[in-house]
């Protein structure tokens, strides 16, 4: 018999750890090779993590909403392969692991005894009994975060928990704050130094007729997000109308002949999306960051396609390089991520590293909209339905009155780094790029 680790497996570049949502086996069940064991969830994706052998599930090392670094162990299973115990035979939990590596480290630098235990009270010891995750705790312990001040840090997770950005929040403000904590300050305080005046929440009455419905994890998220957004940047918007009855003709005349030729259905959506990423490359200082007092100006034009799911919530699969894609590309890419969204199959790499955002609030019959921005970016558009209107139409012999195509586009954009000139000189050169679209294009 064998013991093999199944550990939390890399999940992208940017992604660093994950929240186990719910366990699919339970101690002593049966593992098929390939079978989901537990269920994890990483933002606003989640997946299941299958087993690579068969064998007993024998131990957990976590328990649901544990927050799991990439590459920890989450459970041991026993197989009759003798192959996989070389590096398993041993087994212990990740806070004895954390203790005998801590030791071993002071042990093999000759400190005193004293200073040992001092190291190890310090890094495991949590007096309030509050949970880090493995990777908060390893941060800490890389920049000499004493337990204090570790207790001190507002947490914006589950429960209040300390994330992988808290501490990194606090680790770039630390040299304006005393190096010294004699004891821990109480989170009301802290919360009141971050936010000036803390608004009361208004009390719900409820009566016997009324329905509760839990909010959902999603939901949850979306909820959070939305209202730092809104405390974050200043949003302003702005607006403009678009005469895309070219495109609208268009795609009608080359519809079937794209499906027989690429096998994709051609929608609006790339078409847009093409066309807001060429303006991006005009006004790159609309794919910008902010932080603190500096602006982090994007080398890659990362478009965020705003999609609803069957619940009625939204998610946001990012296109990387959308700019080098032509309209083939983008239309492929748009399909997948869209068909992939719905059925949440996403990896989380696919949502993450967005630097602009588009929303289609039109596919809900809106005219327009005032979309919140997607942090941290800067900016996000709105594109409205397109309806048919009455129109003056400018020509040699005189202007009349014709039937076009048309659409509102909104632009929300952070007023503290995008002042209203660049926000409407970016939707009017998106203006004529649409409305210059050529009827005798190819595809």
């Amino acid at each position: 018999m064998a013991k093999f680790e199944l550990k939390l497996p890399k999940m992208g570049e940017s992604v660093a750890e994950a929240t186990i949502t719910a366990w699919l086996k339970e101690v002593g069940d049966a593992i098929e090779l390939d079978e989901a064991i537990v269920e994890i969830a990483t933002d606003k994706v989640d997946s299941e993590v299958p087993s690579e052998v068969e064998g007993v599930l024998v131990e957990k090392l976590f328990e649901v909403d544990d927050v799991v670094a990439v590459g920890q162990t989450l459970a041991i299973i026993e197989t009759n392969d003798n192959s996989v115990s070389e590096e398993t035979t041993v087994l212990e939990t990740p806070v004895a692991i954390e203790e005998k590596t801590i030791t071993e480290e002071v042990v093999s630098h000759k400190e005193p005894l004293r200073e040992i235990s001092e190291t190890v009270a310090t890094t495991v010891k949590i007096p309030s009994g509050r949970f880090y995750s493995p990777l908060v705790k390893t941060i800490a312990k890389k920049e000499n975060i004493s337990m204090d001040e570790l207790e001190a840090i507002v947490g914006t997770g589950k429960d209040n928990r300390v994330t992988k950005n808290d501490i990194l929040a606090y680790i770039e403000n630390r040299g304006a704050a005393p190096k010294t904590v004699e004891t821990a300050t109480p989170k009301a305080e802290v919360a009141s130094q971050k936010f000036e005046k803390v608004q009361p929440a208004i009390p719900v009455s409820v009566n016997g007729e009324d329905e509760i419905i839990e909010m959902s994890r999603m939901g949850k998220l979306i909820a959070k997000y939305m209202v730092e957004s809104v405390q974050t940047s200043a949003h302003v918007q702005s607006f403009i109308e678009i005469d895309v009855t070219n495109i609208v003709k268009w795609r009608d005349k080359v519809k079937e002949a794209f499906v027989q030729r690429e096998g994709e259905k051609i929608t609006y959506t790339p078409i847009f999306m093409q066309a807001v990423a060429a303006t991006i490359k005009k006004f790159p200082m609309v794919n910008i960051s902010v932080d603190g007092d500096k602006i982090i100006k994007r080398k890659h034009i990362n478009l965020g396609m705003a999609a609803a799911l069957d619940d009625g919530n939204l998610i946001v699969p990012v296109i990387k390089n959308a700019d080098l894609l032509n309209l083939v590309g983008m239309t492929k890419a748009v399909n997948d991520l869209a068909r992939r969204a719905k059925a949440n199959q996403l990896k989380p790499d696919e949502i993450q590293d967005g630097t602009y955002t588009v929303t289609n609030v039109g596919s809900f019959g809106s005219v327009m909209g005032t979309p919140i921005i997607n942090q941290p970016q800067v900016a996000i558009l709105a594109l409205g339905a397109i309806r048919k209107v009455p129109a003056v139409i400018e020509t040699s012999e005189g202007d009349f009155i014709g039937i076009r195509h048309k659409m509102f586009v909104s632009h929300s954009y952070d007023h503290r780094v995008v002042n209203g000139a660049l926000g409407g000189m970016f939707i009017k050169s998106l203006k004529e790029t649409l409305e210059a679209w050529d009827l005798d294009a190819d595809f």
